[in-house]
């Protein structure tokens, strides 16, 4: 079982929803949320998630860019 499946709350400073998906911390991090634990991972709920997406949109396709082969 992973943290989000035991009932991880989002790791998010001031939120306090149940939680949806855990990443990097270091990649929240990156994407200007305010991660309130200093762990590896960290849990965000749905709509925290949502905001790390459109933050992080145009990386993550350059980073799937660099694996493409034509």
């Amino acid at each position: 079982m992973g943290i989000v499946s035991k009932g991880a709350k989002c790791g998010v400073a001031g939120c306090g929803k149940d939680g949806a998906r855990s990443l990097n911390s270091k990649k929240v991090e990156g994407a200007g949320l305010d991660v309130a634990t200093s762990a590896k991972k960290a849990v965000l709920c749905k709509e925290h998630y949502k905001e790390w997406k459109k933050e992080t949109k145009d990386d993550r396709a350059l980073e799937r860019a660099r694996y493409d082969r034509f």
